[in-house]
C-alpha cells in the first residue's frame, strides 16, 4: 500500500493535547507582549490573518504589551480526529475556556481547528468559533471511534462544503432566499449592513468574496443526524466614503493598519470565519445555520 494513500488518524491523542498546550502557550506570549512573531508558528488560515492583525494593531496602540492580559486557559478538552490520507491532517478541539462562566447562558464550549501541511511542521489553529454546549452537535463515529470527515465535495449534504463560500457571498450580496436560515449571522447582519449605508452624510459599500484554498479551505465533520458541522471563511471589503469637506473617521485600532492617507473615503478588509450546521441533502430551505462568526479586520487603506 502506497503510503500516502493510507488512510491514518490526524494525530494520537498525545500529539493532539501537545499541540493543544503549544497553541495555549504561543497565545498567551503573544497576547501578553502584543507580539504577532509569538504567536505566528501556532496560528494560520482566517483566525491567523485575524489574529496577527490584531496583535500587530496592538502593538502600535500599546507598544509596552496587554496590561489587561488574563492567561487563556482551555481545559476539559474533547479531540475529534478524523483519518485521512496524505497531507493536509486536520483535527477539532472542543474545549472549555476560562472566558466564561460555567453554568447558564454565558456558557460556552471554543472549537479550535488545527491543520498541519507535512511532517516537519508545527500544528497550527486555522479556525477558531465559540458556541453554547448546545449549539455543538453530536458527531458520527466510524467503527473504532474516529471522527467522520466529509469531502469538500459531498452530495450527502444540502450545500458541498466547497460551495458554501460562494453561496454565502451570493446570499450577503443579494439576499435571496435559499439555503440559508434567518438569523444574527445572514439575515440580521444584511439588515445591519443596509442601515449602515444609508447613514447620512457616510456612504458605506460591502464586497465580498470566497477564501476557500490553502489553509483557508472549508473542513467538515459529520454529525450523527446525517449532516455536518463545517468550518468556512470569507473575506469582505468596507468602503466608507464621506460627504464632500468630511472624512470618515476610524478608531486607534483601525488606524495602526492604515496605508495611505484618509482624505474622503477608507477601505477596511475583513476576514470572517464562519461555523455552520449543514442537514442533509434535500433540505433546500434552511439547509445551512451559521452558529458562530468570529471575525476581525486585517488591513485599512486610506484614499
Amino acid at each position: 500500500m502506497h503510503g500516502e494513500l493510507e488512510l491514518l488518524p490526524a494525530a494520537t491523542k498525545s500529539e493532539a493535547e501537545q499541540a493543544l498546550k503549544d497553541f495555549v502557550d504561543a497565545y498567551n506570549k503573544g497576547d501578553k507582549a502584543n507580539d504577532p512573531a509569538l504567536t505566528a508558528g501556532r496560528v494560520t488560515g482566517p483566525l491567523g490573518a485575524i489574529n496577527q492583525a490584531g496583535l500587530k494593531s496592538r502593538s502600535v496602540t500599546s507598544p509596552n504589551g496587554n496590561p489587561g492580559h488574563v492567561p487563556l486557559e482551555l481545559s476539559d478538552a474533547t479531540f475529534l480526529l478524523p483519518k485521512k490520507a496524505g497531507w493536509p491532517r486536520w483535527f477539532v478541539a472542543d474545549t472549555d475556556s476560562n472566558r466564561d462562566t460555567d453554568q447558564g447562558p454565558g456558557d460556552n464550549r471554543w472549537l479550535l481547528v488545527f491543520v498541519r501541511n507535512g511532517a516537519t511542521q508545527l500544528w497550527e489553529v486555522a479556525y477558531l468559533t465559540i458556541l453554547t454546549p448546545d449549539e455543538v452537535p453530536a458527531f458520527a463515529t466510524d467503527d473504532a471511534g474516529f471522527a467522520v470527515p466529509v469531502p469538500p465535495d459531498s452530495a450527502r449534504l444540502a450545500v458541498a462544503p466547497q460551495n458554501l463560500g460562494r453561496e454565502y457571498v451570493s446570499y450577503l450580496s443579494t439576499g435571496r432566499p435559499g439555503p440559508f436560515a434567518a438569523g444574527p449571522h445572514t439575515s440580521l447582519w444584511r439588515t445591519e449592513r443596509q442601515k449602515s449605508a444609508q447613514r447620512a452624510g457616510l456612504a458605506t459599500q460591502y464586497i465580498d468574496e470566497a477564501t476557500d484554498t490553502g489553509d483557508f479551505a472549508p473542513l467538515g465533520l459529520a454529525t450523527r443526524e446525517g449532516g455536518a458541522l463545517v468550518f468556512f471563511a470569507t473575506k469582505y471589503f468596507e468602503r466608507q466614503t464621506a460627504a464632500q469637506g468630511y472624512r470618515p473617521k476610524v478608531g486607534a485600532d483601525v488606524k495602526a493598519l492604515l496605508t495611505g492617507e484618509i482624505k474622503r473615503s477608507v477601505t477596511k478588509t475583513w476576514v470572517s470565519s464562519q461555523a455552520v450546521l449543514v442537514k442533509p441533502a434535500g433540505a433546500t430551505q434552511d439547509g445551512v445555520t451559521v452558529a458562530g462568526r468570529l471575525q476581525g479586520v486585517t488591513a485599512a487603506e486610506g484614499s
